[in-house]
């Protein structure tokens, strides 16, 4: 069997290579129609104009839904691995769920309100992706941390802590070259900027401020690899439950007995 139809790692793969794909698509879009400059666009600068904001917005909300999933796997397979009476890591697990919800519905947000249309709901969008992923790569790591060596050993903690630091860093560099470019253009439409020139004020500034936005993306991109082994050891199914063995609404049928066939296929097709 082929690694990645191992349990449910096709799942961050499929996260991962569409995330990918989002970006170097988009990106290359605006270059080409020179919507933006070849060297570093803000991430949110690539899904600006006509016609690479609908692929934007179409493909980061799929993107935010495939968040929403491995999330979700993730939670449940850590409350199926730790005990019941385990409270602080069932806290954790639970908190790191709500979380990962939160930044996909925060991407969602700044897929479909442009910064040029919308700022203020962008920004609003971009705190929630950032903030709440930030924070949940925190709790993440610290799981790891709680469940090693029980569970698994510390390559993957190392790994996810390392993630960890890199994103902190990224948002601190976002943070502060962003208020420097502020204060460098007092009175200047940032948001609306798609186009800089080395002989700009804040210049310098912006190009820090972009380059820490990419690689914060990636820092989020990057910790879904850690998650790539642990779900080749998990598989999700739904069982249906009849509540009776037609779908007639009439008094006749009410009697009959229910009959159940035992359903058990898999949560998704195929072999996984």
């Amino acid at each position: 069997m082929w690694w990645f139809r191992r349990g449910l790692s096709v799942l961050p793969v499929v996260l991962i290579s569409w995330s990918c794909g989002t970006l170097v698509l988009t990106y290359t879009m605006s270059v080409l129609l020179d919507h933006t400059d070849l060297l570093l666009p803000y991430i949110s600068d690539t899904g600006t104009e006509v016609p690479e904001r609908c692929v934007f917005g179409f493909m980061l909300c799929i993107s935010a839904f495939l968040g929403v999933c491995t999330v979700y796997v993730r939670y449940k397979q850590v409350q199926a691995l730790i005990s019941a009476s385990e409270f602080s890591l069932q806290t954790l697990n639970y908190m790191g769920f709500l979380l990962g919800v939160f930044s996909s519905v925060g991407i969602c947000v700044v897929a479909n309100f442009q910064k040029t249309d919308m700022m203020s709901m962008h920004l609003f969008g971009a705190g929630m992706t950032f903030g709440p992923g930030a924070l949940y790569i925190l709790v993440e790591t610290g799981l790891s941390y709680r469940m090693q060596p029980r569970f698994h050993g510390t390559d993957i903690l190392w790994a996810r802590t390392a993630i960890g630091v890199w994103c902190l860093i990224s948002i601190i560099i976002l943070f502060v070259s962003s208020l420097m470019m502020y204060d460098e253009m007092p009175g200047v439409e940032v948001a609306t900027k798609l186009h800089w020139s080395p002989e700009e004020k804040g210049y310098l500034a912006h190009q820090v401020s972009a380059g820490a936005e990419w690689s914060l993306g990636l820092s989020f991109i990057c910790f879904f690899f850690t998650y790539i082994r642990d779900f080749q050891k998990i598989s999700l199914r739904v069982q249906p439950i009849l509540q009776c063995n037609h779908l007639y609404s009439y008094p006749l049928y009410e009697d009959r007995e229910p009959v159940h066939h035992g359903e058990h296929s898999p949560l998704l097709a195929g072999n996984i």
